[in-house]
């Protein structure tokens, strides 16, 4: 005779794998408060209103130290259930996910906002399909800027410098283009190599040079502003093929309305950031010359448009109102 607790083991495994109802796993390499988890939380919120509580998110944030390409292998997997990665972070697998990543693609948030919402945007999600995943929505993830111990103004203020840049092979050529020494690097050691002079430049949003205090050992942060990158929320095949179509409806839905609160989360960001970069003795460097940087990655852009498929969508990026 099976005992109650063997039972019961049974009845709670059935029912996470069931159509019925299940926890459900997503990944981000950010904290909890960054504007991305943030999201993902509020997606969770109304997923579980809307289901009756039959679908929980469990979202890991900080805890969650692996790269996004190892992530994604757990997605396609099915080991986890979700996931917001960096679209560049893709690019390996699915070249045009590069594209909205590239130096100066969009002209501002507003066009890049625009374009995703779009029917660029749409297909690009649906190109995950092939992938063994479900795109259910962009997020927002700030402008990258340069930020050191000496203000950028143009791009030849780059000159020479050594530059940190992300394990990508297109951003060292993009880097390379601006006529800076490229020093690639894992993002955690971005801190001490500032301090101890490795590297002179880093790049990122302001919510992770604030978070990872490099405030602490850069003090100019200059809006250059020169890549957009978005990320995406994904859902493994495995799970979405679980749900039913009714909640698989509420899922986009809550996925709609979750873009739209990271939005505003990115928005009072944008608001803030003159207060706390006051408080942090950090000068926010807003005089920057951007014709001068697309004037000077022209040639490596083009270089890396080599797809007709990514070639086509950089100038229909481009041709978007």
């Amino acid at each position: 005779m099976l005992s109650r607790g063997f039972l019961a083991v049974i009845a709670a495994v059935a029912w996470a794998n069931s159509a019925a109802g299940r926890d459900l796993q997503s990944a981000d390499i950010y904290s909890a408060d960054h504007p991305t988890v943030q999201a993902t939380v509020r997606f969770g919120q109304l997923v579980a209103e809307r289901t009756g509580g039959r679908h929980r998110l469990v979202v890991l944030g900080e805890e969650n130290k692996a790269s996004e390409a190892f992530i994604m292998g757990q997605l396609r997997n099915g080991i986890i259930d979700m996931a917001r990665l960096n679209l560049a972070s893709l690019a390996s697998m699915m070249p045009a996910a590069f594209v909205p990543a590239l130096p100066y693609v969009f002209r501002s948030t507003e066009h890049m906002r625009h374009v995703l919402d779009g029917p660029i945007g749409q297909e690009l999600l649906a190109t995950f399909d092939r992938l063994d995943v479900v795109g259910l929505c962009y997020y927002d993830m700030g402008a990258r800027s340069f930020y050191g111990t000496r203000p950028v103004r143009k791009a030849a203020d780059l000159v020479g410098a050594k530059v940190r840049v992300p394990p990508l092979a297109p951003w060292v050529a993009m880097f390379q283009a601006l006529g800076v020494e490229p020093v690639s690097m894992p993002f955690e050691r971005v801190h001490p190599a500032l301090r101890n002079g490795a590297i002179d430049f880093a790049d990122d949003n302001w919510p992770a040079f604030v978070a990872s205090r490099h405030y602490e050992v850069a003090r100019y942060f200059s809006l250059t502003r020169h890549s957009m990158s978005p990320g995406v929320l994904l859902v493994s095949k495995r799970t979405w093929n679980t749900l039913s179509a009714d909640d698989q409806a509420i899922f986009r839905a809550a996925a709609r309305e979750a873009a739209t609160y990271n939005r505003k989360l990115w928005d009072d960001i944008e608001r803030a950031m003159p207060t706390a970069a006051a408080a942090m003795k950090v000068e926010i460097v807003s005089d920057v010359d951007e014709a001068s940087f697309t004037e000077a990655i022209a040639s490596a852009r083009g270089r890396q448009l080599t797809s007709p498929r990514a070639a086509e969508l950089a100038e229909r990026i481009a041709a978007s109102p």
